[in-house]
């Protein structure tokens, strides 16, 4: 029986590289596209090793529409895509609006436009909490209110959701499913990949992992002094193959005719709230190894609390997380081992 088709953008990054696993586990045919901006191509020995195959890898930008053209020629057939190609730090996005905007858009447009001359059903989008800013209450729920982006990272997000919003309803011959993310943390438990960003890492945890092992200082906790039980920012921590799997779920939904609307939307979280302080007694728990911190002034930006109610997703895709903070801390260390081992880092 011949595979189903599915194209992931950004497949060689941290959320993409654990999404093709799951992927190509439940049986499907992966060709990943990126442009290796903050990613390594040595992951793709990584998914090999895990899943016992190579997915097709074609180096290339999103943004460059003859570049998807000639990909969408060489692999015909694709029935669906997972877009992660996009830049998603939020401290640089308000360096560089600039930067951003065309990242996150252009190539989203690119694909969209691209989609019903190829023939693809359906769109996965990865989006994000901070369409919801700050919160008047928590848990969030995809009913609360979009605010408007502190960022423009966030802004990009929140474009990107009325862009493919309004394609559909204009008659684009495709569905999609548009997945808010709340933190993604953690490694594959074979430590084979994991979140390795490219210079100073922009995310908590692999700045702590690498703080534990000696290539930072110490970690800054950006304020103890929030309306929060211990002074630090409040998050929802999911593990990455918890949302990995979820995924999957969305394109099976999409392609087996399940989908309810043509454009549905999911929180993608816990459903609990962890702050930054109990994140760092999870990973000393977890691994018997201390952390280094140092308290630092209140970074701009940062929201005080958010994190998700899943019950959407859990009960209408049928999708919840499985994996405990604890075990998702000492993958992240697992992983950073791993590293040192390589002699990457």
């Amino acid at each position: 029986m011949e595979k189903t088709r599915i194209l992931v953008t950004g497949g060689t990054g941290y959320i993409g590289s654990h999404t093709v696993v799951e992927l190509q586990q439940a049986g499907y045919e992966v060709v990943i596209i990126d442009n290796l901006s903050n990613s390594n191509i040595d992951v793709l020995d990584g998914i090999e090793a895990i899943t016992g195959m190579r997915p097709a890898f074609v180096e290339g930008d999103v943004t460059n529409i003859e570049t998807l053209k000639s990909l969408f020629d060489t692999y015909p057939g694709i029935k669906g895509i997972i877009n992660f190609a996009a830049s998603k730090a939020v401290g640089e996005s308000i360096e560089k609006p600039s930067l951003y905007y065309r990242n996150n858009l252009v190539s989203l447009l690119n694909l969209l436009d691209l989609m019903g001359p190829n023939g693809v059903e359906g769109i996965v989008f990865s989006s994000s909490c901070t369409v919801y800013g700050e919160p008047d209450r928590n848990p969030v729920t995809e009913e609360t209110p979009i605010k408007t982006a502190t960022s423009p990272y966030g802004n990009t997000k929140q474009i990107s959701e009325e862009i493919i919003t309004d394609m559909i309803r204009s008659g684009a011959p495709f569905k999609s499913v548009i997945l808010r993310y709340f933190n993604p943390v953690g490694a594959h438990p074979s430590a084979l990949i994991g979140e390795l960003p490219n210079g100073v890492p922009q995310n908590l945890v692999p700045y702590l992992t690498q703080t534990a092992i000696g290539i930072r200082k110490e970690l800054s906790v950006f304020g103890n002094d929030y309306d929060t039980p211990d002074g630090s920012c409040i998050r929802d921590f999911i593990n990455v193959v918890d949302l990995a799997k979820a995924h999957v779920i969305a394109v099976n939904r999409m392609l087996d005719g399940k989908s309810e609307q043509p454009v549905e939307i999911f929180n993608l979280g816990t459903g609990d709230g962890v702050s930054v302080l109990q994140l760092i007694e999870s990973f000393e728990r977890s691994t018997g190894v201390k952390v280094p911190y140092r308290i630092a002034p209140r970074r701009p930006g940062d929201i005080v609390k958010v994190w998700a109610d899943p019950t959407r997703a859990n009960k209408v895709l049928g999708w919840k997380t499985e994996i405990s903070l604890d075990d998702t801390m000492r993958s992240a260390w697992n992983w950073q081992l791993k590293l040192r081992e390589r002699g990457i880092m």
